[in-house]
């Protein structure tokens, strides 16, 4: 069943202003969970755009015919390795003119594989070029890491073909995987291979597949968080009370980094991050575990928020998110929580996301209860 991020926008199409990809990048980031590629730089591109007279219009999903094809687009690989290779446009839309020839027809729009960090910010490189609209939805409602994590694949539905390009003249098409386990290992593998970041376009999507299965509106509800964030600087608020309040979240943990662990491998960028409290939980440390985004984390040795919840590190001060790639000794951050797409909270979404996909042996409790 489709998953309501937020309420519905009150127009089935509308033209999203320059100010609104602004607000998205930050929206998008917080909800990236610590993952999904910083947006900065396809917000610098975005930027470059609208000044050239391009512009992206938001379709609302319910709009969709039930046969129209919808492209699923992203990035794919460590994010570590994304801050060192400079996003380019045409680089994002190779993979979706790939699937276009492969399948033979067009598609009638695009949406995000996952909302969270670049790769919400992924889909309006491609319709700012292609003019395609962007649906209101993804697969995700956050960003995971693997192929297997996002509601159509909870619903089984089916998970190839896939296309994939790198920077150089690379394209790679999967005509076909036994499973979205099997399609997450072979399309890895390649991205892997072709230097741990890549384009792609996952399997297309019908009309009536997002409506029922999507995670919708979540880009309006990404660029409302990013509208709190700007909105809390310019009136001097707390932002980080305001994220709360906009996302119907809950406070974790308020510190200082102390220790940052990671390493690249396989295509992911895993490790983990001490933090030492600070006010409130002076003389306590957070643990937080990360595989991309953030997994688990331990409050003194017990595990206080875990996946699905959504782990959020926020700049103390500014509010903005931070991501595991960019994380450094001595940032003041908080810890926040915001509620999972209830997809994930099913016994076959807890399979697929909970804190045993990714190797914690825990039962998922929620911070925000039944």
């Amino acid at each position: 069943m489709a998953v309501l991020a937020q309420s519905s926008p009150s127009q089935t199409h509308r033209v999203l202003s320059s100010d609104d990809i602004e607000a998205l990048a930050k929206g998008a980031w917080i909800l990236g969970t610590g993952g999904g590629g910083d947006p900065y730089q396809k917000l610098l591109n975005m930027r470059q755009l609208y000044e050239a007279g391009h512009e992206v219009t938001l379709m609302d999903p319910m709009a969709l015919a039930d046969d129209a094809l919808v492209a699923v687009l992203s990035n794919m690989g460590a994010p570590l390795v994304g801050q060192e290779r400079l996003a380019d446009p045409e680089f994002a839309v190779k993979p979706l003119r790939m699937m276009e020839e492969y399948l033979g027809r067009k598609f009638d729009a695009v949406m995000a594989l996952e909302i969270g960090g670049g790769n919400g910010m992924h889909p309006m490189l491609v319709a700012s070029l292609t003019g395609y609209p962007v649906v209101d939805a993804d697969t995700m409602g956050r960003a995971y890491p693997e192929a297997q994590m996002t509601s159509v694949a909870v619903a089984n539905l089916r998970c190839y073909p896939l296309t994939m390009s790198d920077i150089r003249d690379n394209e790679v098409i999967i005509p076909r995987a036994a499973s979205w386990r099997w399609m997450e290992r072979i399309s890895r593998k390649a991205c892997t291979e072709i230097g741990s970041v890549a384009s792609t376009c996952k399997a297309p999507r019908t009309g009536a597949e997002v409506k029922k299965h999507g995670v919708l509106y979540s880009v309006s509800h990404a660029i409302r968080l990013g509208e709190t964030i700007l909105k809390a600087k310019a009136e001097h608020a707390d932002p980080i009370k305001a994220v709360l309040d906009a996302g119907r979240g809950k406070k974790i943990f308020t510190g200082k980094v102390v220790d940052v662990e990671r390493r690249t491998t396989e295509g992911f960028l895993r490790g983990k991050a001490r933090l030492e409290g600070l006010g409130d939980n002076n003389g306590s440390d957070l643990l937080i575990h990360f595989q991309n985004e953030f997994s688990v984390a331990y409050m003194n040795g017990d595990p206080v928020v875990m996946t699905p919840d959504l782990i959020c590190v926020l700049d103390t001060m500014s509010g903005e998110g931070i991501g595991t790639d960019v994380l450094r000794f001595g940032q003041r951050v908080s810890v926040i929580a915001l509620p999972a797409p209830s997809v994930f909270l099913s016994e076959q979404g807890l399979e697929n996301v909970g804190p045993r996909a990714f190797g914690f042996d825990l039962d998922f409790k929620s911070v925000f209860g039944e």
